[in-house]
């Protein structure tokens, strides 16, 4: 098997543990082909589904996700469709709440007797937090940011065409219409550059047919920030934001402003040194360490 080009950027120390080959399974929903990438752990306490966002897809992610597996912790990352192994009947006609509604199926689905943490990178983080609010299922988010894509703020950061991108303003009408079923690449449309501090890192995200590079609907882009997400007052599901501390595409205030309005329990841990794309240490080992503890403690509670 080809060597996951991702796994270099880790700090050296780190690269071993994650090379980790995930095992491939498939799982059909709605006439789409979905891949999960598993590190099956049947004696872990608890379990790790770990979200994408918007250009990433499950191999970009999975060295992290292997780093989560040596800790003993069982995890599996989906590829949502448009991304990723994925197979749509029709792409063009996914939309966010296309991956709102497969997250609950999927949690509904593979539910066991084991607490299941979301963890969501990017907009897969308020994604995660969504799903969290609509599904008994989960026992609690850990997210890099949790960005409303309602705020303009957050709109003009993820967008190349700032606060008139194709996530609001003018562009989002005609995406909405005629052009909802046009395909673009996420590249054309989302500040990509700033997705790494290591420009190749970056670079290989933009140019990664199965991430950055692959095509989406206009349509989908213009339902994300369309789409009546639950407010934090109204979720109760624990939430750790695991942000990234230089983070140069999301700023960390966005995130904790929201994070300070949730309902539930919620903690906030800066990922010194990282990038949005977290590959860099202290902050990568600070993230595996704290979603590892935080499966651990859910699955101490649930065995007492």
């Amino acid at each position: 098997m080809q060597a996951n080009p991702y796994v270099p950027f880790l700090p050296p120390h780190h690269q071993h543990a994650a090379s980790l080959v995930p095992r491939s399974t498939w799982w059909r929903w709605r006439g789409h082909r979905v891949h999960i990438a598993r590190a099956p752990e049947p004696g872990a306490p608890a379990r790790v589904l770990l979200v994408h966002g918007a250009g990433g897809h499950s191999g970009a992610l999975w060295p992290i996700a292997a780093l989560v597996a040596s800790r003993g912790i069982d995890i599996s990352a989906v590829d949502l469709p448009l991304y990723g192994r994925t197979r749509s009947p029709d792409p063009a006609a996914v939309r966010y709440d296309t991956w709102v509604d497969l997250l609950i199926d999927l949690v509904e689905a593979e539910r066991d007797h084991r607490p299941l943490v979301l963890l969501g990178a990017s907009i897969g983080g308020l994604l995660s937090y969504e799903v969290a609010a609509r599904s008994p299922h989960v026992a609690a988010v850990a997210a890099t940011c949790l960005l409303e894509p309602g705020n303009w703020r957050a709109r003009a950061h993820m967008t190349r065409a700032g606060a008139l991108g194709v996530l609001g303003g003018p562009l989002s009408m005609l995406a909405r219409g005629g052009l909802a079923h046009t395909m673009v690449s996420m590249s054309a449309v989302a500040n990509l550059r700033r997705m790494s501090r290591d420009r190749a890192l970056s670079r290989l995200c933009s140019i990664d047919p199965r991430g950055g590079a692959a095509r989406v609907p206009l349509g989908f882009l213009a339902s994300y920030p369309r789409f009546t997400h639950t407010p934090p007052e109204r979720n109760r599901t624990p939430v750790t934001l695991l942000h990234p501390g230089r983070d140069a595409w999301t700023p960390i205030e966005l995130s904790a402003r929201f994070l300070s309005r949730a309902a539930g329990p919620a903690d906030l841990v800066i990922l010194r040194e990282c990038g949005h794309f977290p590959v860099e240490d202290p902050g990568l080992t600070e993230l595996v360490d704290a979603v590892a503890s935080l499966a651990r403690r859910l699955g101490s509670q649930g065995e007492a």
